[in-house]
């Protein structure tokens, strides 16, 4: 396994944040994330739960914006954020605009020239970065959740439905529901995937809950949405997800909130909630 570099790293509420980088293979280019490790972590493994970052955003993003270090520290989870996107490998029209490319990797595996060599955020989220967490910090890799906001979200609830057996928990921010109706989705899609559907209905969570015959034996999901959310109706749709869990019988939790946005002044006033959901069931 290669080497990682630890960027830089802080005291915080009795444990560390620190920012990663690494050469990694599935992306075939060098990616970052960070890390909030609690306190507890001095006496033995700790559950880990990731968070995936939306549009435009880094691994710095959550950290900062957050605030959920402090009740993770009470409840002893570790907290992991990686980029959103490879940087670093220049393709032809993946800075022209902030929903494709640089930022925006969709937590997909690319099967299209030219982002199949890099844009393999799937991969990278679901083994290269947890081996990594595993082999480097005080991890119990048996515990671990995931959520996310928006795009992340999006990666969160599909990540999790297509893996039931690897994350305990799982929870969303204002996901993009139902990508292949959304124009953000079906951008990436189209772009990432090519034009079979069939292949962009594997990164659905509305497709994946709607297809599932044991949905009433997985880990209940948490969605919070504003209500004020000037992308709730074009490209979130969280009402067709509800919708697909009502008919499989999964357990969703979808709780929408007046006056609140899109932004981390909405997800902040809604994290401890998330991250007692997740500690519900990693401990």
């Amino acid at each position: 396994m290669a080497a990682l570099e630890c960027v830089s790293e802080y005291a915080c509420f009795g444990g560390t944040v620190g920012y990663y980088a690494h050469n990694a293979q599935s992306t075939a280019c060098r990616m970052r994330f960070a890390v909030f490790v609690p306190p507890q972590a001095r006496d033995g493994r700790v559950p880990v739960l990731y968070y995936l970052a939306g549009l435009t955003c880094t691994e710095e993003t959550f950290m900062i914006k957050a605030g959920a270090q402090r009740v993770a520290a009470e409840l002893g989870l570790m907290l992991v954020a990686p980029d959103t996107s490879p940087r670093g490998v220049p393709l032809p029209g993946d800075s022209d605009s902030w929903d494709f490319g640089v930022g925006a990797g969709f937590y997909l595996d690319a099967t299209t020239e030219p982002w199949s060599r890099h844009y393999r955020m799937y991969s990278y989220v679901t083994r290269e970065l947890p081996a990594r967490i595993a082999a480097h910090f005080p991890a119990d890799t048996a515990r671990q959740g995931i959520f996310g906001h928006s795009m992340g979200g999006h990666g969160a609830l599909t990540i999790a439905l297509k893996n039931p057996g690897q994350y305990c928990s799982v929870s969303a921010f204002a996901p993009i529901a139902a990508p292949m109706q959304s124009p953000w989705g079906r951008k990436a899609f189209s772009n990432y995937l090519g034009p079979d559907q069939a292949q962009w209905s594997g990164y659905d969570a509305t497709a994946l809950a709607g297809g599932m015959a044991d949905a009433a034996d997985h880990p209940p999901i948490l969605i919070d949405q504003g209500l004020a959310d000037k992308f709730l109706a074009e490209q979130l749709q969280p009402h067709l997800f509800e919708a697909a869990c009502r008919r499989a019988g999964y357990p969703l939790i979808l709780r929408q909130h007046e006056g609140y946005d899109h932004g981390y002044y909405f997800i902040s006033s809604f994290m401890e909630d998330h991250l007692r959901h997740h500690a519900a069931r990693l401990t």
